[in-house]
């Protein structure tokens, strides 16, 4: 059976809060999951460390067992796969696109 790493979303409404879970892919997004490797907070807080008042979301997660997991084969979410490259445990999926080299120069087209 296929294993995602998703998302499981917590939290009051307009809050969310969200645990980041290894669940079989076809059961409930909020069922109980194989195991919890973190928790993400997606709105954005002051670091009461950090002087310069940025705000920052909040990653907190398992490297060991997320490394883990994914050399047995499972597949995470397009979100997660995200926050996995925030880490650096993944390569983003999408990369920005390099200029393309510049064309040599056309000969015009003779009617």
């Amino acid at each position: 059976m296929v294993v995602k790493i998703r998302l499981a979303r917590f939290g009051r409404t307009n809050a969310p809060f969200y645990n980041i879970v290894v669940a079989h892919a076809r059961t409930a997004r909020n069922s109980r999951p194989l195991e919890v490797l973190g928790t993400y907070d997606p709105i954005p807080k002051r670091d009461t460390y950090d002087r310069s008042g940025k705000l920052h979301k909040d990653i907190k997660l398992d490297i060991t067992r997320a490394k883990y997991w994914i050399g047995v084969g499972a597949q995470p979410t397009d979100t997660v796969r995200r926050l996995l490259s925030l880490v650096g445990i993944m390569e983003p999926k999408y990369r920005p696109a390099a200029p393309a080299p510049a064309a040599a120069a056309k000969e015009p087209v003779k009617k």
